[in-house]
């Protein structure tokens, strides 16, 4: 075998993002077959091919260009998330991408790998430590740029995933677990606060009892209990003075079985489309909910309805088991690399991973609320499915660099 194939090229990355984009690519054939949206297969079997170019081009550029060039990339980043809200096209209440004749992409997606680069970037220095509060506060500021403006669009799915990813790599970066306690929990409490009072006491005594275990000064921990506490309450005051619609769009959104005729369709008919597959499934184009288009657009966010129901409990294991290969397989890449900077970049793109796979497959089986996030390397999307193969394929040139420091 060659040297650098043996050495250097990471099998394990590869072919596990190629069997889920080919599996991706038959799923959205089956989701299209005989309907008006045919020739959406035929695009994504472009924006495919350009991923495969983008991920191999990727692969070799050399890891120190990224690094000098990551904090550029990202604020070319931003301006296109400004363009977009000036300039950009509206769709499903969002204006979130650039779209002429029906081709378009999404700069929202490609934000998400710089702002991963500019992080790591940023966390690799040696002058920077996780102890300064001003150091935290600066990698606060990165984050807060993108989160921002993609939620000016509006896009709260996007925005909860870039949430999701700076805690793994926080705390990848020596961030203490009171640190990350302090960064969690607002979002918690705040979540259990509009669900009811009495989930908002416990999830607040868990808050408590985990700040005074992680405790670092005695002062900061109850400042920090009475800030969460007070978040509560006022989410809770500002809930109750919403009108009764909105009120009602928040408790639809928490629990799609408030509207099953409704905002809560979809998953109610993911969730008949996945339990109906059995163990080995209808059949490939065979799938009754898939094929009668019981889930509008389902090519897209509940795109895991269809291995699901045409090879049932056996298809959907292999579509989980690749993702947990290509999960753990990143893990250990930001593991065992000696660079700091390749290190948090593997960390960051598989907690990315994680968070897409978690939030898309749980609103698919009814056990997340609908956020609009896609199943990366299955859901329809160009610009999506470029920048997943993009950060695979800086996954790999981590792997390939892994003993440089």
């Amino acid at each position: 075998m060659n040297p650098f194939f043996k050495e250097y090229f990471d099998r394990t990355s590869f072919l596990t993002c190629i069997a889920l984009v080919v599996i991706g690519l038959a799923s959205i054939y089956s989701a299209t077959f005989d309907t008006n949206a045919a020739g959406r297969f035929d695009k994504q079997m472009l924006w495919a091919c350009l991923g495969f170019v983008s991920l191999v081009v990727t692969m070799f550029i050399p890891l120190r260009v990224i690094q000098r060039s990551s904090f550029a990339l990202y604020l070319v980043s931003l301006l296109g998330l400004g363009a977009v809200l000036a300039i950009g096209t509206r769709e499903y209440g969002s204006q979130s991408w650039f779209g002429v004749g029906g081709v378009g992409g999404q700069p929202s997606e490609f934000v998400k790998i710089t702002t991963i680069l500019a992080l790591a970037s940023f966390l690799s220095r040696n002058d920077i430590s996780m102890g300064s509060l001003k150091d935290v506060a600066k990698a606060f500021v990165i984050l807060l740029f993108p989160i921002s403006l993609i939620m000016m669009q509006p896009d709260l799915g996007t925005s909860l995933t870039f949430v999701a990813m700076f805690v793994p790599v926080l705390y990848w970066a020596g961030a203490s677990n009171f640190l990350i306690v302090a960064v969690i929990a607002p979002a918690l409490v705040a979540l259990s606060a509009i669900i009811g009072t009495t989930t908002f006491l416990i999830v607040l005594a868990v808050v408590g009892g985990a700040l005074y275990f992680f405790r670092e000064d005695r002062f900061v921990s109850a400042l920090m209990f009475g800030v969460n506490a007070m978040i509560g309450i006022f989410v809770q005051v500002a809930y109750e003075k919403l009108p009764l619609y909105q009120q009602k769009r928040i408790a639809t959104f928490l629990d799609p079985n408030n509207d099953p005729l409704g905002a809560g369709y979809n998953v109610i008919q993911a969730k008949v489309a996945i339990g109906s597959g059995g163990f080995f499934g209808k059949g490939y184009l065979q799938g009754t909910q898939t094929q009668l288009n019981f889930i509008p657009k389902q090519w897209t966010d509940f795109i895991f309805c269809v291995p699901g129901e045409e090879f049932g409990f056996l298809g959907a294991a292999i579509v989980l088991g690749l993702f947990a290969i290509l999960l753990v397989h990143g893990v250990r890449i930001g593991y065992t690399a000696k660079n700091r900077f390749g290190s948090t970049i593997a960390i960051g793109i598989s907690a990315l991973f994680a968070v897409h796979v978690f939030v898309n497959i749980g609103m698919s089986v009814g056990l997340m609320p609908v956020m609009g996030i896609p199943l990366p390397f299955l859901s329809y999307g160009g610009s999506s499915l470029c920048s997943y193969m993009i950060m695979v394929g800086l996954m790999m040139n981590v792997y390939s660099n892994r003993k440089e420091y």
